[in-house]
């Protein structure tokens, strides 16, 4: 009772320190910055990063954007000259480092013994005539065909190949801009990576602006149907607001930055911060009787004495889940973890001091109950507890036994679960960045690249040789659109100085010697930074590079395990880097973070219940509706095949942590029902239609907050929204149904009256 007084003592100055520490934190949110790389999302020490990061350190970078032009014929002289012009503008773009066109890359042929080094397109045909044999010339130059030009002629690429350090909006903005200045016939859009960080980066704050307004809203109307007085209303609809203000404003004070991921902290504060005050107001609500004699502060001190350890434990029990992303590799699911811990962790402290101060203050509220506890006028929520009351009660083993072979059903589809990382894959199909990047993969061999690094002596015919059997292996994989090295080079060289009845045509030569004749003779008509991407200049090392068509984060890893495999003992391949390799590394972080967290959440919750019931069985017990509600879960994963990626991984710690509320608030609340001598049935009955009601409107406030999330733009986040509210759904099940069944089929002792040796009951 002490706590009880000193809220009601202080109780001014309690109110004014949460809304000034929200008012401070809340100002601070408009410094936070947003950063949609997918390379911030993992630690500058993961090996796939380091490795990629060295390889671009050697050969320039290699994130790349695709202008893609799409028309009947692109040798047409209107779609050339277009090419020629856009090829030209975006070469004086700051940020790109080098362009790859039809007018950049060029042509080997031999005249009379020599070397002659043009562009592809050297000229731009008049005639039919002259269309042909561009065509065929084409087709024959495997630096050009399928790279830049698609083989059905229908497509063509202008390819920047960006700065690591230039910034993407801005490359973006002015590539569209010189688009716009070059109109054409042509179908056009823009492809790669930085088109797809941009628009991240763009609809973060955008999702943010309407995913939240949206939120506080529905939750809003829920309050209000919940409770039908406006303290119900308003009271946790303040505690979530400075919840969120407190939590977004740790971003800057960290030194953080918003991502993808951090769209679901107001969200899900607007989802779980409630919750707390939800069962307050209940409880108030409850205690609120027509009895005169009952006065505010009655009412105030019961309502923090009778849910203050329970309120705690289940906050407390939201905070371990929560931080049990911590470990997860993925630096933003961390970074939730601890703003989403900050914010449940304030939400508490202003439910359990700032709401009853406020409530004191208010006057006092409309009674809904008469002074027996009875419902004034039964609505549809008491009947539905009644049903449910009624329905565990008499047959407890049957719904237990139907829990199970649900289960058993749903662990089936965990066999179909797949894994996808991939940043081209945030957006539905159909969407216009979907649609550009799906060209790409059909017409230019995809936009994600694999690079393996070779060292050595690279003019030496050994290392050449070896270079163009990598590459060689690489280009015969299906999922494998395009590959070039210098080794191709080379042979084209070779075709170009020898004819084809001749021994090294379409071959390396066999001395070192003549692999660096073909090089000189290259520089007198070419330029030798042709080959920057493929070679160093001491060529002390050659880089393979396979550009991926497939989409699939599955069938990316298949390459960059067979790179792995063809290469394995080889001690002159250094590297094996490239984004694939990044994404196939942050797919395995992405599986071992989900499992960690997911054993280590329900180990945490079990031991926290077993301390606050002095009972290992309590946390045997609590944590069975969890394992069924996951096995449901994840089934359902497998059999309508939504991937796990990096926010569908954290589900586990965050349902585990939300999810036992239900629970706990359910067998305390029981407990002190045995405890006062009621028998099993009735106390199952009594519970259900008293805390039953906050375990609902807790449960259904998160359900609906969480729904929102499936408004928003990027596919991992609402597959997450869908997802947490199936899973908080089946644990709102499970602490209504499956907890009464399994204390009425198995009567634990810890929630057996406790008696003394003289058989009379106490507390």
């Amino acid at each position: 009772m002490k706590m009880a007084d000193f809220i009601i003592k202080y109780r001014w100055w309690i109110i004014i320190f949460f809304i000034a520490l929200s008012i401070i934190m809340g100002r601070q949110i408009p410094r936070a910055e947003i950063d949609p790389d997918m390379k911030s999302q993992i630690p500058e020490d993961m090996p796939s990063r380091v490795t990629s990061d060295h390889i671009d350190s050697l050969f320039g970078g290699s994130d790349m954007i695709m202008i893609i032009l799409k028309t009947d014929d692109v040798l047409s002289e209107e779609t050339l000259k277009r090419v020629k012009t856009l090829t030209k503008k975006i070469k004086r773009v700051k940020g790109v480092e080098k362009v790859l066109s039809l007018f950049e890359l060029k042509s080997i042929k031999g005249e009379d013994g020599f070397m002659v080094v043009d562009p592809a397109v050297k000229r731009i045909p008049e005639n039919e005539d002259e269309r042909e044999k561009l065509r065929q010339e084409l087709k024959e130059n495997d630096l050009v065909y399928g790279s830049v030009v698609a083989k059905d002629f229908c497509a063509t690429t202008v390819i920047g190949i960006v700065d690591d350090d230039a910034d993407d909006e801005t490359i973006y903005n002015k590539i569209k801009e010189i688009i716009a200045e070059t109109p054409g016939s042509e179908e056009t859009v823009i492809a790669g990576l930085p088109v797809v960080r941009t628009h991240v980066s763009e609809d973060i704050p955008s999702d943010m602006r309407r995913l939240l307004p949206l939120g506080l809203l529905i939750m809003l109307v829920f309050l209000f149907f919940s409770f039908r007085q406006l303290r119900g209303v308003l009271l946790p609809f303040i505690v979530v607001v400075m919840s969120i203000m407190f939590a977004m404003g740790l971003i800057p004070f960290f030194g953080w930055k918003i991502q993808i991921l951090t769209i679901l902290v107001p969200i899900m504060l607007v989802a779980v911060a409630n919750d707390y005050g939800i069962h307050l107001i209940a409880r108030y609500q409850e205690l609120n009787t027509d009895d005169q004699s009952i006065s505010k502060a009655y009412l105030s001190k019961n309502i923090f004495t009778s849910l203050a350890k329970p309120i705690i434990l289940t906050g407390l029990t939201t905070i371990a889940g929560l931080m049990c992303l911590l470990s997860h590799i993925i630096i933003p699911a961390k970074q939730l973890g601890v703003l989403a811990s900050f914010g449940v962790l304030y939400a508490l402290g202003a439910s359990l001091f700032f709401i009853p101060a406020m409530l004191y203050i208010l006057p006092r509220a409309k009674p809904i109950f008469t002074k027996g506890n009875k419902v004034k006028k039964k609505r549809f929520l008491e009947i539905v507890l009644s049903f449910f009351g009624k329905l565990v009660s008499e047959h407890p083993k049957a719904i237990l036994i139907v829990a199970l072979s649900l289960s058993l059903v749903s662990a089936i589809g965990v066999f179909f679960i797949e894994i996808d990382t991939n940043p081209n894959n945030y957006y539905p199909p159909g969407n216009p960045l979907v649609h550009a990047n799906d060209l790409a993969n059909e017409s230019f061999g995809g936009t994600t690249n694999i690079s393996v690094v070779v060292s050595g002596d690279v003019k030496s015919p050994e290392i050449m040789h070896k270079i163009d059997d990598i590459e060689k292996k690489l280009h015969d994989l299906p999922e494998v659109g395009i590959t070039t090295s210098i080794a191709r080079v080379i042979k084209q060289m070779s075709r170009a100085l020898n004819d084809k009845d001749e021994p090294f045509y379409d071959k390396i030569p066999d001395s070192r010697n003549a692999i660096a004749q073909y090089l000189e003779l290259y520089t007198m008509s070419g330029d030798p930074e042709d080959f920057e991407k493929m070679v160093d200049f001491p060529y002390q090392n050659a880089q393979i590079m396979a550009r991926i068509k497939e989409i699939s984060t599955q069938k990316i890893n298949y390459v960059v395990d067979y790179a792995h495999e063809i290469t394995k003992g080889d001690h002159d391949v250094k590297y094996i880097g490239g984004f694939a390799t990044i994404l196939g590394e942050i797919a395995q972080m992405v599986v071992r973070g989900q499992i960690t967290s997911l054993f280590l959440a329900l180990i945490i919750v079990a031991i926290m219940i077993i301390i606050m019931f002095r009972s290992f069985t309590a946390g045997l017990i609590s944590a069975i509706p969890l394992g069924l509600s996951m096995v449901v879960l994840f089934g359902l994963m497998g059999f309508a095949r939504i991937p796990l990626n990096i926010p569908t991984a954290m589900l586990s710690s965050i349902m585990i942590g939300v999810g036992i509320d239900y629970t706990i608030h359910f067998l305390w609340r029981y407990k002190e029902e045995r405890a006062n001598g009621i028998e099993p049935s009735p106390a199952v009955k009594k519970t259900l239609t008293t805390t039953g009601r906050g375990i609902i409107f807790n449960a259904f406030s998160v359900i609906i907050g969480f729904a929102v999330l499936m408004s928003s733009s990027f596919m991992p986040v609402k597959f997450f929204g869908f997802l947490i509210v199936v899973s908080i759904g089946s644990c709102l099940i499970g602490a209504l149904i499956l907890i009464p069944s399994l204390c009425l089929v198995l009567r634990p002792k810890f929630l057996e009256p406790i008696t003394n040796p003289k058989g009379i009951e106490r507390e």
